[in-house]
């Protein structure tokens, strides 16, 4: 390929330390925007990345937003399209035409296609399929019929496949001369007379290898093929496990339909971490662009869990209100009982749900890991218990009975602590037996455990010992 200046310029150079440029880019926009015509924006507009100016519109607000939406919708690239977060692209998929719509998905990859169009309406979905050409919408249409999160949604349906007595020689000059080919892709599939994997080749070793050589000699039979019934998420740990950048996704007969890339599963990785973190903060898929409202109404729910454990924590503390009379020392050393335990329920949570994730916790190792977790609430009490007692007799050293109140919220947090272990495993264990996802529920059903029980073991040594 002859390199011209038309070319050069026609480069996004890529460069990680650029941040500032970016953010004096994107002031830049924000000026523009306000005092400029439509053409200085879109020319300002060209000079960035589709991913960096996906970034730009998230951070604009109101107006400014809207007009720059405006503008890049009448000559809407597609990869900006799919970049956008699902609530900015609904913003811009609702001012197009199905036949405007259609045109744009034709342009995409079908995976990429499936995901936006599964976000829309079924009826505006259908509307948006009947201005695509009959191929891709046959591709398109095989992606939504699989389960939501599953391989199939994942897959784009573009591969390269040859068959089994196919020649290094033949294969090149099929990639040289065949026209309809994926835009981008790094192996070769090899399957046979029923259209069935029997391996895969990387175009490298392709490259390689004597033209005469046929392919089924040099394909790796080790291929790792999945179902396109499995889980994303089992996906992506294959890869991860198997070191993959592709692989490919077979249906009910065994025959070969799509292929998942390493791109697909690095955005899987992405989205599940942001679900589990957003999950445990019990806000469920809150964005900052949400308006007052709709963030309410996302945290309501956990929220009003969150107030019923709480007065449950407070009816335990309602039972021993003659002994926090007594002696007023009580109350206030209530919270770092209670609040040493929530930290360490928490940690041992968060570990556990991270190796339920990432299948590293089994019911084989189930126990192994609660031994462990107890042994480490227990060592962690001791150690923390002993500071705490020796901090409680110094504080309150005008106290006669301060080193029985030193030796009540040692025991106490010894106590809670070891909890704190057993509950961070078996809650989180217990719910995803029953099918529930532990990130969301457990860091609740966690605390209220150890609010109780902090509670409840150091009132009741006081009531016991003190009174």
């Amino acid at each position: 390929m002859q390199v011209n200046k038309e070319n050069i310029d026609s480069i996004h150079r890529i460069d990680p330390e650029s941040t500032g440029e970016i953010a004096g880019r994107f002031e830049e926009l924000v000026h523009l925007l306000e005092t400029e015509s439509d053409d200085r924006v879109l020319a300002h507009v060209d000079a960035f990345h589709h991913s960096d100016l996906a970034d730009a519109i998230g951070l604009l607000t109101g107006s400014l937003r809207k007009r720059l939406l405006e503008l890049v919708k009448v000559d809407l690239d597609h990869d900006l399209l799919f970049e956008l977060e699902d609530h900015l692209r609904k913003e811009v998929t609702d001012q197009l035409s199905p036949k405007e719509m259609a045109e744009v998905i034709t342009e995409m990859e079908s995976d990429e296609a499936v995901q936006v169009l599964e976000d829309m309406e079924a009826e505006e979905r259908d509307e948006v399929l009947s201005e695509v050409p009959d191929e891709e919408r046959e591709d398109i249409e095989t992606g939504l019929a699989y389960p939501e999160d599953s391989a199939g949604r994942r897959m784009q349906t573009e591969l390269v496949s040859v068959g089994t007595d196919w020649t290094v020689g033949r294969t090149i000059d099929f990639l040289r001369e065949e026209e309809d080919l994926p835009e981008e892709f790094l192996d070769l599939f090899v399957i046979d007379g029923e259209e069935k994997p029997v391996g895969v080749i990387s175009l490298s070793r392709i490259l390689r290898s004597p033209r005469k050589t046929l392919m089924r000699e040099i394909a790796d039979e080790t291929q790792v093929i999945v179902p396109a019934e499995m889980l994303q998420e089992e996906v992506a740990l294959l890869f991860e496990k198997y070191d993959l950048t592709t692989s490919g996704v077979v249906d009910g007969t065994g025959r070969l339909i799509g292929m998942i890339t390493v791109d697909d599963v690095m955005e899987v990785a992405r989205e599940e971490f942001e679900e589990d973190v957003l999950r445990l903060g019990g806000v469920g898929e809150e964005t900052v662009d949400d308006s007052v409202i709709q963030a309410s109404l996302k945290r309501f729910t956990w929220l009003l869990v969150n107030l019923g454990t709480a007065i449950l924590a407070s009816l335990v503390i309602g039972l021993f209100d003659g002994t926090l009379e007594e002696m007023v020392a009580l109350a206030i050393l209530m919270p770092i009982v209670a609040s040493m335990g929530g930290n360490a329920g928490t940690q041992t949570l968060t570990i556990t749900v991270r190796a339920l994730a990432t299948k590293e916790l089994t019911a084989y190792n189930a126990f192994r890991t609660f031994r462990k977790e107890f042994a480490v609430g227990l060592l962690n009490g001791v150690v923390f218990a002993v500071l705490a007692g020796f901090v409680v007799v110094l504080w309150f050293n005008q106290l006669d009975d301060r080193y029985l109140l030193g030796g009540i919220i040692a025991g106490a947090m010894v106590i809670n602590m070891m909890v704190a272990g057993i509950a961070g495993v078996l809650l989180p264990l217990t719910l995803d037996r029953m099918g529930i996802d532990p990130a969301v529920a457990s860091g609740v059903f966690v605390t209220t455990v150890t609010d109780v029980i902090g509670f409840l073991s150091f009132l009741g040594l006081a009531s016991a010992i003190l009174l």
